[in-house]
């Protein structure tokens, strides 16, 4: 009983700040209030964004976040698949490579790529937005600890059968390594979605600007909306936390079973 009363009280502390942006996106302008529930709630926040450049920008983050996400599992599965099911020289010197690159901040290498970027004319355009996390290390390196996982025994039977190494993989690893997917897919997502320095260095004009660069636009010089700057956290926040409840068991099951072999 003592467990699940600290566990709950721990749950709530990291509730609060949620709570507590949740509850002032629904109050008027300039009303911030000093309790949890608002006295007049309204949407008013949330339709003041809809209507205006937020809810653009949060189609550019879902749809540069899922192209990532598709485009990006074929590159890190297949990618994984080779570093695991197949043999050949220098393998371990690439691999100590994937996991170097998940290792050094993408933030420290941002301003060198962007300056290539611009000078290859991907400034302003959703293939700037995406080409960077697609190869993302971390993906790889969870998709071949679980690839490892699946007996050699499968493999050389699917080859005895005549599938050749494109069969193994599409028809034999895939559909075993759907918790592996999920995990690398969720990563791949969230990447997408909390970046800010990237966005802010290659979507400078609006018809490419992302949910966070849009928010913290929503600044201004002078006074800050603070009834809709708590709108879209709440909506920046939501998002990823519906799609991690939804996927948290193959997460969870993706983790657990990594690195058994």
């Amino acid at each position: 009983m003592l467990r699940r009363t600290l566990a709950a009280l721990v749950g709530l502390a990291f509730a609060l700040p949620l709570l507590w942006a949740l509850s002032s996106s629904l109050r008027g302008t300039g009303n911030l209030g000093n309790s949890l529930i608002p006295a007049d709630p309204t949407l008013a926040n949330y339709l003041a964004l809809l209507t205006g450049g937020f809810g653009r920008a949060i189609a550019n983050s879902l749809l540069v976040a899922l192209a990532t996400v598709l485009i990006g599992l074929a590159i890190s599965a297949a990618a994984a698949f080779g570093l695991s099911a197949l043999s050949f020289k220098g393998q371990g010197v690439l691999f100590g490579v994937v996991v170097l690159s998940f290792l050094i901040p993408f933030d420290a290498i941002a301003i060198p790529l962007a300056t290539l970027f611009r000078d290859w004319n991907l400034q302003n355009t959703y293939a700037g937005l995406i080409l960077p996390g697609l190869g993302h290390g971390l993906a790889i390196f969870l998709l071949r600890q679980f690839f490892l996982a699946i007996p050699a025994e499968l493999v050389e039977a699917a080859r005895i059968d005549g599938l050749g190494w494109f069969g193994v993989f599409a028809r034999l690893y895939l559909p075993l390594s759907r918790p592996a997917l999920v995990s690398a897919g969720l990563t791949l997502f969230i990447f997408q979605w909390q970046a800010y320095v990237w966005p802010l260095l290659i979507g400078t004009d609006t018809a490419h600007q992302l949910g966070p660069i849009a928010l913290a636009n929503m600044r201004g010089q002078f006074t800050i909306d603070y009834g809709q700057l708590f709108a879209g956290s709440v909506v920046l926040t939501v998002i990823p936390l519906a799609i991690i409840l939804r996927f948290q068991r193959q997460f969870t099951q993706s983790i657990a079973t990594t690195g058994l072999k």
